[in-house]
């Protein structure tokens, strides 16, 4: 049954489904100017707009004295994983697992595994248990265009009994940002090179700008990841993070401190001010600009920053003592 995403009065996103709708238009529990959203819609729109089918009758109906009832629950396609995160600057996400249990990574990221752990490197995520070879080859072309290696790395749990943990580290300092994406509405769109690990299940695809300014200026090209699901995803970020939710402002960031947004969030490109601001201000040419209803991550140090000061530290001539006198004394001497 499809899923509908509404914002209440109180600006809290509920959802309902989509057989109950009439019903909660009925009781005014959503107007025509409520924001909906659900799967596939670009945005956040009036209900009027989205389900005007709702609105077009002046009678009212008379409806039950109960509220909608809440989504029943459905099945799982992820493996329900725990996990706990350790470390504050450099730190590791260790998961736990049941027997037959499955966790996805990226190649290399495996820190340190207990007994009965397997790990089995495979094409694509696997997702789509009955997926032919088209269909693995159609994924992993998808993971070459984000410069990802076309494997990832599959640890199961093999043991008959207990429980066996698994660790996962970020490859520069940072946080690790775990998110239920059955919490978000099963998708978030993240930098292409943030994720780390998944629980099985998990769909680690592509999603290109449909925007020509986006694709350009965006710091990440055409291409961000998408990943979709039920499960617990982790993803990593630089410096500090700051997670924000966005009730229909809009929030203007650095291209590159961008790390994640989930549904809802619509992501464009604008010029940062005037053409004194672009060439001089130092914030670069375009920023990001984030509207609509949902979460959004920021990172506070992009890893192209911080290897963009190591490289200039290193480059030919540069002095290596700088901010000491003796090392400028040193190059008066120096052959």
């Amino acid at each position: 049954m499809k899923i509908w995403y509404y914002v209440d009065s109180q600006k809290a996103q509920q959802q309902i489904p989509e057989a109950h709708l009439e019903e909660a238009v009925q009781r005014k529990i959503i107007t025509t100017s409520t924001k909906v959203w659900s799967s596939g819609m670009p945005n956040w729109v009036a209900a009027s707009e989205a389900l005007p089918q709702l609105f077009s009758s002046a009678e009212p109906k008379a409806v039950s004295s109960t509220p909608p009832s809440l989504p029943p629950q459905r099945d799982l396609k992820s493996h329900e994983i725990d996990y706990e995160i350790f470390g504050s600057d450099m730190q590791i996400v260790e998961v736990e697992l049941d027997p037959g249990e499955t966790v996805i990574a990226e190649a290399g990221a495996m820190n340190y595994m207990e007994h009965d752990i397997h790990f089995e490197p495979k094409m694509g995520d696997g997702s789509e248990a009955n997926e032919g070879m088209m269909g693995k080859l159609l994924a992993v072309g998808k993971r070459a265009l984000t410069g990802e290696s076309i494997f990832m790395t599959h640890f199961t749990h093999q043991g008959s009994d207990g429980k066996r943990r698994v660790s996962f580290a970020a490859p520069f300092p940072g946080k690790i940002i775990p998110v239920d994406l059955s919490a978000i509405g099963g998708e978030l769109t993240c930098q292409k090179d943030s994720f780390l690990c998944a629980a099985h299940g998990t769909k680690v695809t592509i999603a290109l700008s449909r925007k020509l300014g986006t694709g350009f200026f965006g710091g990440e090209g055409f291409i961000l990841q998408k990943l979709c699901g039920d499960g617990k995803a982790f993803i990593h970020a630089g410096g500090t993070v700051i997670e924000k939710e966005l009730n229909g402002e809009t929030l203007r960031v650095d291209t590159g401190c961008l790390v994640a947004f989930s549904p809802g969030i619509n992501y464009d490109i604008q010029r940062a001010g005037n053409l004194k601001s672009m060439f001089f201000g130092g914030e670069g040419m375009y920023l990001a600009s984030l509207s609509g209803h949902g979460k959004v991550w920021l990172q506070s140090l992009p890893f192209s920053r911080l290897a963009e000061r190591v490289v200039g530290q290193m480059s030919p001539g540069k002095s290596q003592g700088e901010g000491s006198a003796i090392g400028a004394l040193g190059n008066l001497f120096g052959d």
